[in-house]
């Protein structure tokens, strides 16, 4: 079963597995139709609409998203990476769904799906392969938004829990290199206003849902589907009055050094700096001294005899003796 939002609250997805949007060689993107969301009380319908304050000054917009990732049952896939890239965009006003995303993204280290991870997500082989690379599907997002008439100073990226921003993404951009726009280094967590008005307690999204009186619509873990449920929980909880707030927020990079004195400054360049590598070669990357996996890197030489006896490497540091490396990371030093 492919996971495709109903026809009575969606467009249908595109079969080139690209979503809302067009190619981008051709110009300016379409914006789907605006939908209304569905509640289970059918006379509550329209609650935001019929408030004519604004309630929520601090954004105009809000964009919900919920990655899919490739997974294997009982293991964990290491690196892991999005294959679903799916964003609803929200009124933070009204509450009124404006447009959606979604584009499939193939993933460069473990190109196969496993059978597990089609079976829960309803993603299939064929729609990966026809998929885009993580930077050109934030390019593309970024491009939507733009296109949707988002002003990102004025934007906040809303998710169920911190998994998505904090983890997923994060962690893919830095082992492969990417940059990804600035929006996405904070997030609502919907978790923490949802308690705030229905009590602390472990639920998944599905429960969560259903608890706040909304029918759930769609096939569960359908990255879209799930992203338009939460969309409409973050409208019902606007509807209550819930304060919703940036709740989470990547590190801030520190400042960069002072300047040198051009005479220190000639010093240190002629000092080699092998402890603060960086760099991106065949497939792997390295970022401020770590291997993709967020591990410091360490230095060593061949000891044993033979050809590359001497020779300096990288690899990861989390290593044992009885183990070895823990991931594939390895690089000889030039």
């Amino acid at each position: 079963m492919l996971c495709l939002p109903s026809a009575s609250s969606f467009p249908p997805a595109d079969p080139a597995a690209r979503g809302a949007l067009a190619s981008p060689q051709q110009g300016r993107l379409p914006i789907p139709s605006a939908a209304a969301f569905r509640r289970a009380d059918p006379t509550a319908q329209g609650a935001m609409a019929s408030k004519p304050q604004k309630m929520f000054r601090e954004f105009d917009h809000f964009v919900v998203i919920d990655f899919e990732a490739t997974c294997e049952k009982d293991s964990r896939i290491y690196p892991q990476e999005i294959i679903e890239f799916p964003a609803v965009l929200v009124d933070a006003a009204t509450g009124a769904l404006l447009s959606s995303f979604r584009t499939y993204v193939k993933p460069r280290h473990h190109p196969q799906l496993t059978a597990f991870c089609s079976e829960l997500t309803g993603i299939q082989q064929q729609q990966v392969d026809g998929g885009v690379d993580l930077a050109t599907a934030l390019g593309m997002h970024d491009s939507w938004l733009a296109s949707a008439g988002a002003d990102k100073n004025r934007l906040a990226v809303v998710t169920w829990g911190d998994w998505d921003c904090k983890t997923m993404l994060e962690s893919e951009c830095s082992f492969k290199c990417i940059s990804k726009p600035w929006y996405f280094d904070q997030w609502v967590n919907l978790r923490i206003p949802f308690e705030a008005v229905f009590g602390a307690g472990r639920r998944n999204l599905q429960e969560a849902v259903r608890e706040a009186g909304l029918q759930w619509d769609g096939r569960l873990h359908c990255g879209l589907d799930d992203a338009r449920n939460t969309a409409r929980l973050l409208v019902e909880l606007m509807r209550q009055g819930a304060s919703i707030t940036i709740t989470g927020s990547l590190p801030q990079p520190p400042p960069p050094p002072p300047m040198l004195e051009p005479e220190l400054q000639l010093q240190a360049q002629m000092t080699p700096l092998n402890h603060n590598i960086s760099w991106c070669t065949g497939g792997a990357a390295t970022t401020g001294g770590c291997c993709y996996c967020g591990v410091p890197i360490r230095g060593d030489m061949v000891t044993t005899s033979g050809p590359m006896q001497g020779r300096f490497f990288f690899s990861c540091g989390n290593w044992s003796p009885i183990l070895g490396p823990m991931c594939n990371f390895f690089f000889w030093a030039a």
